[in-house]
């Protein structure tokens, strides 16, 4: 069972930046972190869960259009991670943000709806003055 564990939120000032790490464990036998389509998603305070990003298998990415440009999704030298880089903050960027992955070795795209099957537990990030 895939395990996962979002870390890096915080406070950050409009304009500042954050990189969360998802850090996952439990692959199937023979794989790593890096045969799992993951998405970064966000929900705010009394909002639905948003999807922002996502990395295919073959390194293919999506961003939701408010974080476009803004934030980057990429894959760690380590074998297990997946990091979101957030740049240029904006208070409405205040949520908790949550990593999902699905086992999906041999599909180029990948997708930033809720279809997901792993989560974690969610990380907190506050954008404020």
């Amino acid at each position: 069972q895939l395990q996962i564990v979002e870390s890096g939120g915080g406070l950050a000032q409009p304009g500042g930046s954050l990189r969360l790490s998802c850090a996952a464990s439990g692959f199937r036998s023979g794989y790593t972190f890096n045969f799992y389509a993951v998405s970064w998603f966000r929900q705010a305070p009394g909002k639905e869960r948003e999807g922002l990003s996502c990395i295919s298998t073959t390194g293919g990415t999506d961003y939701a259009d408010s974080v476009k440009g803004r934030f980057t999704i990429s894959r760690g030298n380590a074998r297990n991670l997946v990091y979101l880089q957030m740049n240029n903050l904006k208070p409405e960027d205040t949520g908790v943000y949550y990593c999902a992955a699905n086992f999906n070795p041999r599909s180029p795209v990948c997708t930033i709806r809720s279809t997901y099957t792993y989560w974690g537990q969610g990380t907190q990030v506050n954008v404020s003055s």
